[in-house]
């Protein structure tokens, strides 16, 4: 008696693989919901990436139509990635309009203090609050289309008009230029004549800077894309020591 075989191929791999995929990309949308980013498994080397987009939220909550970044997420995503070796370098990504002054400086304050390898990418503005954002990683880049906006301190609702109001504005001012001065190579006249230009903007004080520009007077230190950014940050990552001793 003769009898007939067909050959099915199995398909119970397929639909566990099928399947593994599936939960890898939930996992993966569910990640980038609650923290903004999603690990790269078969990258080069294991870093994290920050988005610093819209504003920046410190003090008060702004209106739920707004895109915001909030220092309160910031701040201890920051310090875990400073505490966790499996990371070897931090990408930040920034296209802000600026924001909470005191907020953005203790963002940019804890990035400079980092011992991880830090690299930052200026895409779309940098605007404000922003400029010491981009200005603190250990090297910085911007794309030619971003632009980034420099002018003076400004504050929203009632000010009283008293001398002491004038002094705490001209401090504030003063930590800022500090902090972009010695984290870039920008002099810190040519900075300020930057922050007081009365012939750019209409309704304000104030300069704004394509990508090209940023990096012909120092305040960022190369034009370039993601690309060269991960390129720079490996190579920071490969001359790096350990930032911890065991």
């Amino acid at each position: 008696m003769n009898e007939s075989f067909e050959f099915q191929p199995s398909t119970e791999n397929e639909d566990d693989d099928t399947t593994k995929v599936e939960s890898i990309q939930a996992e993966d949308v569910n990640t980038l919901e609650r923290i903004g980013e999603i690990p790269s498994n078969n990258a080069k080397y294991p870093i994290s990436c920050i988005n610093i987009i819209g504003q920046i939220e410190g003090h008060y909550l702004l209106p739920s139509n707004n895109k915001t970044t909030k220092y309160e997420h910031l701040i201890p995503l920051l310090t875990a990635i400073e505490q966790d070796r499996s990371i070897k370098g931090l990408l930040i990504l920034l296209n802000t309009a600026g924001g909470d002054v005191e907020a953005g400086l203790g963002i940019a304050e804890l990035i400079a203090s980092m011992k991880i390898p830090t690299v930052s990418l200026v895409l779309g503005g940098g605007h404000s609050i922003g400029v010491p954002l981009a200005v603190c990683t250990k090297k910085s880049f911007i794309v030619p289309s971003a632009t980034m906006t420099i002018h003076p301190v400004r504050v929203n609702g009632l000010v009283l008009g008293v001398p002491q109001t004038l002094d705490w504005l001209n401090s504030m001012q003063d930590r800022i230029v500090k902090f972009v001065c010695d984290n870039s190579n920008m002099p810190m006249q040519k900075f300020k004549s930057l922050l007081f230009n009365t012939d750019e903007l209409v309704m304000d004080i104030g300069t704004v800077l394509d990508g090209k520009s940023a990096v012909e007077l120092g305040l960022i230190d190369s034009l370039g894309g993601i690309s060269d950014a991960l390129d720079c940050l490996y190579s920071l990552i490969e001359s790096s020591k350990e930032r911890y001793s065991d």
